[in-house]
Parts: structure tokens; C-alpha cells; sequence
């Protein structure tokens, strides 16, 4: 995509069914939290993502990633460079959209329920139980 293409990406409203995720670079580490889902079975899911989530009804996609990296991370400064591309979700049918962000601000642990820690990694010590392995592939491409 191009960086003129940012603005209009950013503008749009999509269904529930599509994630804004922001991959935040800071020399050359990724930021990831470590995630407990509780599924509807007995099992539960711990895996490292990246933060992002939801559109709320008649949300553009730039609110929706805003609202989502401050609710999970506590970063409210945050600049988004470029856009990476979109990606089948963990779900049937869910569409992750995928954003290479920086910020100066170090996050926090906003949502204790939902995470455990937030931590930066570099391309050697990414975490293979990361969420998406196809979107492993993706960031670990742009910080090698």
C-alpha cells in the first residue's frame, strides 16, 4: 500500500468482524501482551498478541485502533506510519488489519482481567505461541 492510500484505510468503517491490530516497532522489538482467553469450553487459550480489537457501531478504523491500544495499553500518543496488509483472523469470517505504529510511551497494564504483561520483543526472541502465526510471519519480515 501506499502512504497516501494511510489516510483513506484510516477513514473507514468496516463490520464487527474486522480488528484493527497496532504493531509497534521501537528498535527493532515488537510489543506483545500476554493474553488469557476464556473459550466456552473448559479450556482457556494464553498467547502473546499485539494490541487491537473491535470496531464499535459506525466506528472508522483509526478510532477503533485508538480506542483499543489506549483501553489494553494505556498509550494515547501514538503515531501511525503505515499499513501492513489485512489478514484471515483466528475466527472464521474475522479480518485483521494490521498497522506499524511508534510511540515514546511505555505501556501499561490497563486490563489485568484480559492480560498479564506487556513486554517488547526483538526478532530472535519472538514468541512462537504468538496468536496468528501468519502474522508472525508478517511482523518478523518488517523487524528483520
Amino acid at each position: 500500500m501506499n502512504e497516501k492510500d494511510l489516510p483513506i484505510t484510516l477513514s473507514k468503517i468496516y463490520d464487527e468482524r474486522t480488528c484493527p491490530v497496532a504493531v509497534f516497532i521501537k528498535n527493532k522489538k515488537v510489543l506483545c501482551g500476554f493474553r488469557h482467553y476464556k473459550l466456552n469450553t473448559p479450556m482457556e487459550l494464553h498467547v502473546w498478541t499485539c494490541p487491537g480489537g473491535r470496531p464499535n457501531k459506525n466506528e472508522i478504523v483509526e478510532t477503533t485502533l485508538r480506542r483499543e491500544v489506549a483501553e489494553e495499553t494505556g498509550i494515547t500518543d501514538f503515531r501511525i506510519l503505515n499499513f501492513i496488509g489485512e489478514f484471515e483472523g483466528s475466527h472464521k469470517g474475522d479480518t485483521l488489519m494490521l498497522f506499524i505504529c511508534e510511540t515514546s510511551q511505555s505501556p501499561k497494564l490497563m486490563e489485568p482481567e484480559k492480560f498479564s504483561e506487556w513486554k517488547w520483543f526483538s526478532s530472535k526472541d519472538f514468541p512462537k505461541n504468538f496468536i496468528n502465526s501468519t502474522v508472525r510471519k508478517a511482523i518478523l519480515k518488517i523487524v528483520e
